[in-house]
């Protein structure tokens, strides 16, 4: 069985019995120790996957057929919201003990699943990681389209505009969702194809089945710097 190559994880369990409990602890059996190995690894990153996607996809199926708003909808967003925290735990008890695990071991699918976790986790959570998702991306453990959605999300959560467009938001005044304001809209596209990503407008039809519109998105993001420097008055 392959172990993983980036540092073990061990863990000590106390193998005390009633017998050895009599003992001093000169005559205590030695601990015990086991690893973590590739496919304990890549077991609870399937469970992780299906605990925090299968009530996501449920929801926004209830979402498109009944509503945002639906109990049916509600319902799947209450399972998501119950799974999320235990889901997280095991995400950061990972990456805290081992670092970014090598591609090489988890896979695409693996890293999906670390980051759509990472991702629906609170901004704190996004900043922490961040530095070691750059030195995966750097590595060429991780690919690109994973941090740019990480530090579009810690910016908009932040209330700044995004730079890399991936962030779409629901406007509960015109029940729609559009893309969340975007930095210099115009030059979208260079930015994204500088750290290798495709244009903004296929990744949105592909994605979230939305139309790019520019000139829409300009006077968007002209509106949101006026109205936060209003704010900043």
């Amino acid at each position: 069985m392959k172990t993983l190559n980036f540092s073990f994880l061990l863990i000590v369990l106390a193998t005390t019995s009633c017998a050895q409990e009599k003992k001093t602890s000169q005559e205590q059996q030695p601990e015990k120790e086991f690893l973590l190995d590739s496919e304990h690894l890549i077991a609870i990153l399937d469970t992780v996957y299906r605990a925090e996607q299968e009530p996501i996809r449920l929801r926004d199926a209830m979402m498109g057929k009944y509503g945002v708003d639906s109990e049916q909808a509600n319902k799947y967003q209450e399972i998501y919201e119950r799974n999320h925290p235990v889901n997280e735990k095991k995400i950061k008890e990972i990456l805290d003990n081992y670092g970014w695990p090598d591609i090489d071991i988890i896979g695409e699918q693996g890293n999906i699943t670390i980051c759509a976790v990472i991702q629906h986790s609170d901004n704190d959570i996004r900043i922490k990681y961040l530095p070691l998702m750059r030195k995966a991306v750097d590595e060429k453990q991780l690919n690109p389209r994973f941090l740019v959605r990480a530090e579009d999300r810690i910016a908009t959560e932040r209330g700044d505009l995004q730079i890399y467009g991936g962030q779409m938001k629901y406007y509960p005044d015109t029940k729609t969702f559009n893309v969340w304001p975007i930095y210099d809209p115009v030059n979208i596209d260079k930015r994204r194809a500088k750290i290798g990503l495709g244009p903004l407008a296929e990744h949105l039809k592909n994605r979230f089945n939305f139309e790019w519109n520019l000139e829409e998105q300009i006077k968007r993001t002209e509106e949101f710097e006026k109205e936060r420097r209003n704010k900043k008055k």
